[in-house]
């Protein structure tokens, strides 16, 4: 295909109408993306239990409502069997002495055998929204981003009173600094666990969400949603940071988090109108990933560089004036030597 029969086939019109799916499918990952803030950012805990609870939660979700139970009955049971999740990862960590990202990786292998029982050892199982009535739906793309957005706006208000309040601080102050946690009498490894409970909550929650949303739960529709999960939160941080700077409060940064989610969709639509191929799209993932990290290292380390140059010119400045100071006073001195020998 030459290029000029490969740019008339890109469709500006198209791409508009494929937006509103990508912005609705972005604010499901942005709620979980929520839940990986709590351990990547507050706790600072490398959790990978994520790409296991968030198909737990579609899985839950998807059978309450072939069951005739409400949708949001449904999502309520997925919150609470993601937390149970997290809680088991925790438990690994704090009381069998693992490290996090093993307990993690150990809770999420177990899942998948959990997984197909919940679904009835079946890798996928249907829920038309013909059939139930479901919170949202792509079928009615307009109602699931307003429906998205209120639940995000409910989420992010309710973790802004959450962790501003004493246990909220708590984990706050344990991811920041466990040693003086501890001394503080804080048990951190409660909070470890708490924290890791509310993550895989949230991040089951926007499983069941998503299965909603897609028509289907399947055993494979959590892989890689450790990285998209991440991807959100580092965008979200970054253009949050370079838009607000210093006025970025702990609001806007989990608000900024579900924009992450948002921008990174829309940039997978992007690449899906390119007519780009679709198995690229986790390399794609890692680049814009790696990029977006490096941004703030690399801005940052030109500002000390920057810093670093300014002192050592004021510095050369200084040590030019002693200089020039002391040739000075010492030509004084040769002055008043050679009038006192005359």
């Amino acid at each position: 295909m030459t290029p000029q029969v490969y740019f008339a086939s890109l469709s500006i019109l198209k791409l508009l109408k494929n937006m509103p799916g990508g912005i609705a499918q972005g604010l499901v990952w942005g709620i979980m993306a929520l839940g990986i803030y709590i351990t990547y950012r507050l706790l600072d805990v490398a959790d990978l239990t994520v790409d296991g609870s968030f198909t737990t939660g579609g899985a839950v979700a998807a059978m309450l409502i072939l069951s005739g139970r409400p949708a949001w009955l449904a999502l309520l049971c997925a919150l609470i069997v993601g937390s149970l999740a997290g809680f088991v990862t925790g438990m690994l960590h704090t009381k069998l002495g693992i490290p996090a990202i093993l307990a993690g990786i150990l809770t999420q292998f177990a899942l998948y055998s959990i997984n197909l029982h919940i679904m009835g050892m079946s890798a996928n199982k249907a829920i038309s929204v013909d059939k139930y009535h479901l919170i949202l739906s792509s079928r009615h793309i307009p109602s699931a981003i307003l429906t998205g957005a209120i639940i995000a706006v409910v989420l992010i208000s309710l973790m802004y009173w959450y962790f501003g309040t004493e246990q909220g601080s708590a984990i706050r102050a344990t991811g920041n600094n466990p040693a003086m946690s501890r001394a503080l009498g804080i048990n951190i490894n409660n909070m470890k666990v708490l924290g890791l409970s509310l993550s895989n909550g949230l991040v089951a929650l926007a499983g069941g969400l998503m299965a909603q949303y897609q028509g289907f739960a399947d055993i494979n529709m959590g892989r890689g949603a450790i990285v998209i999960g991440l991807a959100a939160v580092i965008i979200g941080e970054v253009i949050g940071r370079a838009l607000l700077k210093k006025h970025l409060n702990f609001y806007g940064t989990l608000s900024f988090t579900v924009i992450g989610g948002i921008l990174y969709y829309m940039v997978v639509v992007i690449v899906l109108w390119l007519k780009l191929d679709s198995n690229d799209l986790k390399l794609f993932t890692a680049i814009i990933v790696a990029v977006f990290l490096a941004v703030p290292y690399l801005r940052e380390q030109s500002r000390t560089s920057f810093r670093r140059a300014g002192k050592n010119a004021v510095a050369v400045g200084a040590g030019g004036s002693a200089a020039a100071s002391s040739d000075e006073s010492s030509n004084q001195d040769d002055g008043e030597g050679g009038t006192e020998h005359a």
